[in-house]
């Protein structure tokens, strides 16, 4: 339902917060100015809804936590893959934190009701503007007062050629007079356009987008939302015995593999590929077959637990013990898939997307470990653990720093430079690089190309603000061109 509490207030705080977003955020670059517009759109909420809406609000607080961290961040490190990363998900948890701004549990919502929630947020948000817009503002009165404008643009009208003729005049009697008008009129007028119509449209798509949060977050609630109880159980269609053939057959599968697995990659020879691969094909192959494996498997349990029937208590506790082992099984194929990355990365090095596959992987081995806990504690919960260990997936990747990684575990100094890859990374991995290189002649070509161009102060960042000391103390400019 859209109801605006304070209409005035709220368009004043949402222009405020727009024209601050567009400010900020206009800029090649994002740094400070990200986590900036998130304080500043969490301090309206705060002070639009006051201290009700903030008890209301406090068993769902705790998101606060991982939006100030994912989104300072993005004023940390230079890493174009973090940066669109931190952004999407800090969105993500604003989205989150909004609906849940003033009731329900976040800890409630099933694994489909997390993208349920984000996306109805959005859209229901789309109509708190339209409707702050008409109770906000009183458009009766400037129509009436329209004709006395009138006169006022016919004045200015005939004062124009005045002016002209004037200023031109004004201008030949004195030279320092006429070089001001020359300044100030020396001015791509198609451009100053282009760029205020821009600016006015940015910070109106800003004040529309902050409309919508606060709007949605200070809404008049309606019963039955999202969070507001535990997520009712599905109807359980699949019979308990072929429920139980499918895991048993699963799982000899699974154990005659992972058998295999122990003994050539764990136990014995796994430096040379397997018979009719080369090496690169063997793990690089085997990794993707494998994700796509335990991507399945685990959707695989989390069905069963949802539609299997298991009525006695016996039932229960097979079925229990069949999808545990099955975890355990699918964490050896997790394990299997991590080795065989570990060793195309030995031959081919690291790379971003290889860091990411392997925190990905361990994300995966950590969601898979929670959802064997919750088949014998708190099955509801396995959907706020499962989104909780992707937070701290990205905050993990953040501190990992991967353009850092890279430089670290590549070797180079022992051996051929590679200044192909090491001057395609950001700032992040220049003081890895000053580490490593300092001293030899491969400084200059190891060090990114544009690590410290020219910045604004919003788009401040702590790598970007380390990389401008190391060039500015060590590294001459001609070197950098």
């Amino acid at each position: 339902m859209a109801f605006i509490q304070a209409p005035r207030r709220m368009l004043v705080a949402t222009a405020a917060v727009g024209v601050l977003a567009q400010v900020l955020l206009d800029r090649a670059s994002w740094g400070v100015s990200f986590p900036l517009v998130i304080l500043a759109t969490l301090g309206a909420l705060v002070a639009l809804g006051g201290h009700e809406a903030w008890e209301r609000a406090r068993p769902n607080a705790w998101l606060l936590g991982p939006v100030l961290v994912i989104a300072g961040f993005v004023a940390v490190r230079d890493s174009p893959w973090l940066r669109t990363l931190n952004v999407l998900t800090a969105s993500w948890l604003m989205l989150l934190l909004m609906h849940f701004w003033g009731g329900g549990r976040v800890q409630r919502l099933g694994m489909g009701g997390y993208p349920a929630v984000v996306l109805s947020s959005v859209g229901r948000g789309l109509a708190y503007p339209r409707v702050l817009a008409r109770e906000a503002m009183d458009l009766a009165s400037p129509r009436k007062r329209l004709p006395l404008l009138m006169p006022v643009l016919r004045g200015l009208l005939f004062a124009l050629p005045v002016l002209m003729v004037f200023g031109l005049l004004l201008g030949g009697a004195d030279v320092a007079f006429a070089a001001a008008l020359e300044r100030v009129f020396d001015v791509d007028l198609g451009d100053f356009v282009a760029e205020s119509l821009r600016n006015v449209l940015g910070g109106l798509l800003c004040a529309v987008a902050a409309a919508g949060l606060l709007g949605h977050a200070l809404r008049r609630r309606s019963s039955g939302e999202a969070g507001d109880a535990e997520e009712a159980p599905s109807e359980r269609w699949l019979g308990f015995t072929e429920a139980l053939v499918l895991i048993l057959t699963v799982n000899a599968l699974f154990l005659a593999f992972a058998s295999f697995q122990v003994q050539y990659l764990f136990i014995g020879d796994a430096t040379s590929p397997a018979p009719g691969y080369s090496y690169s094909e063997y793990a690089r192959r085997g990794f993707f077959e494998l994700l796509a494996v335990t991507v399945m498997t685990l959707g695989l349990v989390m069905g069963l637990a949802r539609w299997a029937r298991r009525e006695s208590p016996t039932a229960r506790l097979l079925f229990q013990v069949g999808t545990s082992v099955m975890v355990l099984l699918t964490l050896v194929i997790v394990a299997s898939a991590m080795k065989r990355l570990v060793m195309y990365e030995d031959v081919f090095g690291y790379t971003r997307l290889r860091i990411f596959s392997h925190v990905f992987m361990v994300l995966l081995g950590g969601v898979l470990v929670w959802r064997g806990v919750t088949l014998w504690w708190r099955p509801e919960r396995f959907a706020v653990g499962a989104h909780a260990a992707a937070l701290v997936a990205v905050m993990g990747v953040n501190v990992i720093n991967p353009d850092a990684l890279i430089v670290r575990y590549s070797q180079v100094p022992k051996g051929p430079v590679d200044t192909a890859l090491l001057r395609t990374l950001s700032a992040d991995a220049v003081p890895e690089v000053m580490r490593l290189y300092a001293g030899t002649p491969h400084l200059a070509d190891a060090l990114p190309v544009e690590a410290c161009p020219e910045l604004t102060w919003p788009e401040w960042s702590v790598s970007r603000a380390r990389a401008c000391a190391v060039f500015g103390g060590v590294l001459p400019s001609p070197a950098r061109d």
